[in-house]
């Protein structure tokens, strides 16, 4: 080595890291917005893996646009009573939502069945939350059918988005207990809060690159997850919300 040229040592101290772009999610809603909200506040204390980007409404005037506001997101309105089907709706959504070019597309109180074109376009990169322990109690009124089949447990899942309404594979549920003298709103206050628990745990995954969807499985570090994903007992998710 020439003694005239100055060595320079190749530390990672000195070396400046190339900066990465956050992954981008736009959530889709049509009411409230409490689980939006649960994802807005780890993204405020940057816990999410990524940037909400957009929250995009098909009913305009709900309180989870002001939420998106309130965020300093883009909150768009698209009603559905403007389009002629479901396809052509679904069709200028497909639109609207690629204008925001996201990682992730979350559907977090969205009630809208999609048609097979909104679902092969985002396959494999669209996650739902739904109310009950999947593969039990599809569609609506989840709480009222656990409460009139005398369930121990109920609870909510995480899956990603297929054809089949509501049974696509499932990421990661909580378990609540069913009490004796429960009440469809004492059911469904439980169940809302154990939802704002483990939505974000699964949209960070998503986010990481920790969770995928391969085929029909949903795996997780590469890792095949069983059928009903990755269970929260109730004790665990009591102890997680602080609940007596």
């Amino acid at each position: 080595m020439s003694t005239d040229t100055p060595y320079t040592s190749d530390t990672l101290k000195e070396l400046t890291p190339e900066a990465t772009e956050s992954r981008r999610v736009v959530v889709l809603i049509s009411g409230h917005g409490g689980n939006l909200q649960a994802l807005i506040d780890e993204q405020t204390h940057e816990r999410l893996g990524g940037e909400i980007v957009a929250v995009i409404s098909n009913v305009p005037d709900v309180y989870g646009l002001q939420r998106a506001r309130d965020a300093g997101i883009d909150a768009v309105v698209l009603p559905h009573t403007e389009y002629e089907s479901r396809e052509a709706y679904d069709g200028a959504l497909i639109k609207v939502i690629e204008r925001h070019e996201p990682d992730l597309v979350v559907l977090a109180g969205f009630m809208r069945v999609l048609t097979a074109r909104f679902v092969h376009r985002f396959a494999g990169r669209m996650l739902n939350i739904h109310p009950s322990l999947l593969p039990a109690y599809r569609g609506l009124n989840t709480h009222a059918k656990a409460l009139a089949d005398g369930v121990s447990e109920h609870g909510c899942s995480v899956h990603f988005v297929t054809e089949e309404l509501d049974g696509g594979p499932v990421v990661i549920q909580a378990v609540v207990q069913v009490s004796a003298d429960e009440t469809e709103a004492t059911l469904k206050e439980k169940v809302h809060a154990r939802e704002h628990l483990i939505y974000p745990i699964a949209v960070k995954w998503f986010l990481e690159g920790r969770l995928q969807l391969e085929g029909d499985t949903a795996t997780l570090d590469s890792t095949p997850l069983p059928p009903q994903g990755l269970r929260l007992s109730h004790a665990d998710a009591a102890e997680e919300l602080d609940e007596e």
